[in-house]
């Protein structure tokens, strides 16, 4: 077997341990980038322990990163800054006291680096692995990100249904987040997959990921890998993204309200103001049954604080 690195790399391109033929597939799953969120860094450990032992044979060229490991020594969602905010370039305008910067930029550069290194017609996968702060209708779902008007892939969508995946959040613009960028520049098949919640280490029912460890372990084992055929996710469209623009912001909602909650339109979902003189900013829900996810009051200024979401149907789409 061709060694892993640190990064659990294998870049043997064209043959396995035994000699067979590798398909022509380059994936990448990388976990981690959010040092607290432990069930995906527990299931790609499994994963390159197995392949150590050779206990699985890899029929791919596989990268497996585990990417902001001193958040992960600590216990944290990081140690500086929010990774998951600091990929396309966004890694360059940040302190130079930031631990997560150089570790993005290193990871823009392996993951580059990677799929360039495979043969020209190979396809280009990435699995960015997460887990979510809060409770959701939808305890797994992915994020897809923004296209720029190129079509969805309706294998991809019968592979994250056939990993367990409940929902499907389509991205409208760009963003700085590990998914866009290996779908942007690399032109991967990429998504941030939230698989559950937030938990320490070894407190994970493990039972609950067992379709995504399925999935995760048959398609690098797997020459021509087939989801099982179920019914494909959800689908949401981003309507609003909220930013924390001051210091005084307040979400309108428990701090326990599940992703994917819905409000009736007008209902005000934050609100913010610069000082005491400066009158409030609200927003509002502008669609009734609009949905929330990824509601976090605490985020560092100027950056993300809710996402809302519009229900939408596959006609909606274009898929190929």
């Amino acid at each position: 077997m061709q060694p892993l690195d640190n990064f659990g790399h294998n870049e043997n391109k064209d043959k396995d341990s035994n000699g067979d033929k590798l398909s022509l597939k380059s994936v990448i799953y990388s976990c981690g980038v959010h040092g607290n969120e432990t069930a995906p860094i527990e299931i790609c450990d499994a994963l390159v322990t197995e392949i150590l032992n050779e206990s699985i044979i890899v029929k791919h060229r596989l990268m497996v990163q585990f990417a902001n490991l001193p958040a992960m020594d600590i216990g944290q969602r990081f140690v500086s800054e929010n990774m998951n905010r600091l990929f396309n370039g966004a890694h360059a305008t940040s302190s130079e006291n930031s631990v997560e910067a150089p570790r993005a930029a290193l990871l823009e550069k392996l993951t580059l680096d990677f799929f360039a290194r495979g043969p020209a017609q190979a396809q280009r996968y990435h699995y960015d692995l997460h887990t979510a702060i809060r409770a959701a209708k939808y305890p797994r779902f992915v994020v897809y990100p923004y296209l720029h008007g190129r079509p969805y892939n309706q294998e991809q969508i019968s592979w994250l249904a056939g990993a367990g995946i409940q929902a499907i959040l389509l991205s409208e613009s760009p963003t700085t987040t590990y998914s866009y960028y290996s779908s942007n520049v690399c032109q991967a098949h990429a998504f941030t997959v939230e698989l559950g919640k937030v938990k320490p280490f070894g407190k994970n029912n493990m039972q609950e990921f067992t379709q995504a460890k399925d999935f995760l372990f048959n398609l690098a084992t797997t020459v021509d890998y087939k989801a099982p055929p179920v019914s494909i996710p959800v689908l949401y469209k981003i309507k609003q993204s909220i930013m924390r623009n001051f210091k005084n912001f307040t979400l309108h909602f428990s701090d326990d309200t599940p992703n994917f909650t819905t409000f009736k339109q007008g209902s005000v979902l934050a609100s913010e103001y610069e000082d005491t003189k400066s009158e409030s900013v609200e927003y509002t829900v502008q669609l009734d049954e609009e949905a929330i996810v990824f509601p976090n009051a605490d985020v560092a200024l100027g950056q993300r604080a809710l996402l809302t979401l519009e229900a939408i149907q596959t006609d909606d789409i274009l898929i190929e």
